[in-house]
């Protein structure tokens, strides 16, 4: 049974439903809203308006979403549905900002985190689980908000917006770039 809870940092309110009780043990809600408000600040959203929701889950379950909304029966680390399409109208070029809903919201969408990859890319590339932690949950907060990395520009900009936002949370470039 999923335990739901909401989590309110920096004012942006992010509901997480652990489905995995590791991730309530290692204090997701603690680094995911800080995260995802730092993200909204880089920007220039006001992360008080702003709604977000995170399956904090197991490789199986994440390998099931996978499967089923991108034909991927694998596990992965991070998955990301935005509440709508904000994909930037050219290649390498920002995405439109969100704007509030007739209530005054920021409906960003939902995220996935699955706990094995993490764990296990995080041992792999010699990081601390929170800042790969932290990095991940940026990283999706980003594809919610229309960023993407199916090409080079596209990539490099949302790996410099990554890197950026991760510097204010005090996280070191987690490319190696900087």
């Amino acid at each position: 049974m999923m335990d739901q809870i909401a989590e309110y940092s920096g004012q942006a309110m992010l509901d997480i439903a652990f489905e995995d009780s590791r991730w309530e043990d290692f204090g997701l809600a603690a680094l995911a809203g800080p995260a995802v408000a730092a993200t909204l600040a880089a920007v220039g959203l006001d992360a008080e308006e702003a709604e977000a929701t995170l399956l904090a889950c197991d490789d199986a379950r994440i390998a099931g979403l996978n499967a089923e909304f991108r034909d991927k029966p694998t596990p992965t680390n991070v998955l990301s549905w935005p509440a709508e399409e904000r994909a930037a109208e050219a290649p390498g070029t920002v995405p439109a900002l969100p704007a509030p809903d007739v209530f005054g919201t920021l409906e960003l969408g939902d995220m996935a985190i699955a706990w094995e990859t993490c764990a296990r890319e995080a041992l792999e590339q010699g990081k601390p689980m929170a800042d790969h932690v932290t990095h991940l949950v940026v990283h999706a907060t980003l594809h919610l908000l229309g960023y993407d990395h199916v090409d080079d520009e596209d990539a490099a900009l949302m790996e410099g917006r990554e890197v950026a936002i991760l510097a204010t949370l005090g996280i070191a470039d987690p490319y190696g770039t900087g």
